[in-house]
């Protein structure tokens, strides 16, 4: 089988046993306050879709007919709005939306410094243990709340970091997908309700079993090719899809069929009728992550029929959870956010083999554990070298200092040998990084990703068409390519001016804007500010900007 990749594999031991030589010698501001907008709206809805490219919208214009050509006819959209930050990951992106600020500030570098918790597991279900104790500060949920304390929050995702994220720490209704059923952790409650129980009892999952995926529209509405052989790993790479027949199948592999969207939004319907979002007095918020997309196009890439397909259905499932969700409350007394936590490369195959543009897979993961293994036998201790794949080498720096080494020298050569690998165009290191300019948008994007408390060695930029790719064949993120960062945000409903922008607002933009709409303070200074001419009667001020 035909691939690209290339595994950065040059020995650097005698690199770091030369450095060894020489080292070892030697105001929260505010939103301007509209309480007749709070008193008016009843809910704010936030979607986001995991994996949303902003040009999903025009792509496919023509054929939506559900929740994204109303978005599209109704809404303040811009299609080319960014996740203005590097490591463009699912937790990252999911904690800058309501928040407000970049992850260097919420804390929330990657997904494996997101919401694993081992001292919250899981309630009722197998499943890896979850809380948002990693996140810093607070969101859009608390401001509500302290305004008003009968506000009330559900959030609901296939994803665990989906779910907690978007509303920081705060202890309201979170609800994610684990081992076929929606669950939560003990972080947030000892025992699930009824109507989640009720819920589950449904097996949604597993009445599709032994079911087809199929084309929703013929085929001759799908420009794509259907037997592109990089797909999925190489099986199963052509519709019809067959999903599992055995019901213990289905409820693990769901999540990678378009129906976990469908699922996630009846599960959001009933938590609204029986929560009575929108309906006492209160401000309320609704947070829906939909997670397939992100699935879809990891497998199958941004470019395959699957995506195209799925983003079909997507469409009109969100338009039927839209109208369903305007039965509970009138959409005039709703305001509406739909956005994305970040984009995805094309398949390297894809581009230089339709493309004919260069492009391949890159891992520094060679470099990190010859570095490991040459400190490791030096020091005899573990420095916790942990290269997360998207161009970051994380390691434990205190105890490298403790040992008299110097991180500078260390990190200096390291960082040179990360240059000589194919793909790479820039590579920073602590001291390099603080004194990049700001005209220098990859530094910048690199210090929106870093958190203070998060020690490193070293972070990497790739070429266009060069992917942080570490012993896996799928379309990835993480890096800041265009297609990576670009997602769409777009408001609607109460108060909002419809119109179409090319700017390039931030997703930690969402949270002022709408915070100067409800006339909510936000708890600490934000990096996003308010968005001009999304709302009749907001604000048109910079709120909280760092």
């Amino acid at each position: 089988m035909f691939t690209i990749r290339t595994e950065f594999h040059q020995s650097i031991r005698a690199v770091v046993t030369a450095v060894l030589s020489v080292l070892l010698a030697v105001s929260p501001a505010q939103a301007q306050r509209n309480p007749e907008s709070r008193r008016s709206v009843s809910l704010v809805v936030v979607i986001t879709v995991d994996q949303m490219r902003g040009d999903y919208f025009a792509r496919y214009a023509s054929q939506y007919s559900g929740g994204f050509a109303r978005i599209a006819a109704r809404a303040a959209l811009f299609p080319r709005a960014v996740q203005d930050h590097a490591n463009t990951e699912t937790a990252p992106g999911h904690s800058t939306t309501l928040s407000g600020r970049t992850p260097a500030h919420t804390g929330i570098v990657s997904n494996d410094r997101g919401v694993p918790d081992p001292l919250a597991p899981l309630v009722d279900y197998a499943g890896p243990a979850a809380s948002p104790g990693r996140f810093n500060g607070t969101t859009l949920v608390d401001w509500l709340h302290a305004a008003d304390p009968a506000s009330r929050v559900l959030s609901v995702s296939r994803k665990d970091r989906g779910a907690i994220l978007p509303v920081g720490r705060a202890k309201g209704s979170v609800y994610w997908w684990a081992n076929g059923a929606f669950t939560t952790s003990r972080y947030y409650a000892d025992t699930l309700p009824a109507w989640v129980k009720a819920f589950n009892d449904r097996k949604s999952a597993e009445a599709l079993a032994g079911t087809t995926w199929d084309l929703l529209l013929p085929a001759s509405s799908y420009a794509e090719p259907d037997s592109m052989f990089y797909e999925n790993s190489g099986a199963d790479f052509v519709f019809p899809h067959l999903l599992p027949k055995s019901a213990d199948a289905m409820r693990a592999q769901l999540a990678n069929y378009p129906w976990m969207d469908s699922v996630t939004m009846a599960f959001a319907l009933d938590g609204a009728r029986t929560l009575e979002l929108g309906r006492r007095g209160a401000t309320d918020v609704l947070a829906v992550s939909l997670s397939t997309t992100d699935a879809v196009g990891h497998a199958f890439g941004p470019e395959s029929r699957e995506l195209h397909d799925h983003l079909l259905r997507l469409d009109r499932w969100l338009g039927f959870f839209l109208d369903s969700l305007a039965r509970l409350v009138p959409e005039e007394r709703t305001v509406f956010v739909l956005t994305g936590d970040h984009g995805v490369s094309s398949f390297p195959e894809y581009t230089a083999m339709v493309k004919h543009k260069a492009a391949s897979r890159v891992s520094l993961d060679g470099l990190a554990r010859e570095s490991a293994a040459v400190l490791s036998e030096r020091f005899e201790m573990d420095f916790g070298f942990d290269f997360n794949g998207n161009g970051l080498l994380i390691a434990d720096t205190a105890a490298m200092r403790a040992r008299g080494l110097s991180i500078d020298s260390l990190a200096s050569a390291l960082a040179a040998k990360a240059r000589n690998a194919p793909g790479v165009v820039a590579v920073y290191t602590p001291r390099t990084l603080a004194a990049a300019p700001e005209s220098d948008i990859n530094a910048m994007r690199w210090r929106h990703a870093i958190p203070k408390e998060i020690p490193w060695l070293f972070c990497g930029v790739l070429k266009p068409g060069y992917v942080w790719s570490p012993g896996r064949q799928i379309a990835e993120h993480g890096t800041m390519s265009d297609e990576t960062v670009s997602v769409p945000i777009a408001f609607w409903g109460a108060g909002v001016v419809p119109h179409l922008s090319n700017d390039r607002p931030r997703t930690v933009d969402i949270a002022p804007t709408l915070a100067a709409f409800l006339g909510v303070r936000p708890s600490e200074p934000l990096d996003g500010k308010v968005l001009p001419g999304v709302f009749a009667n907001a604000a048109n001020r910079k709120t909280g900007n760092r």
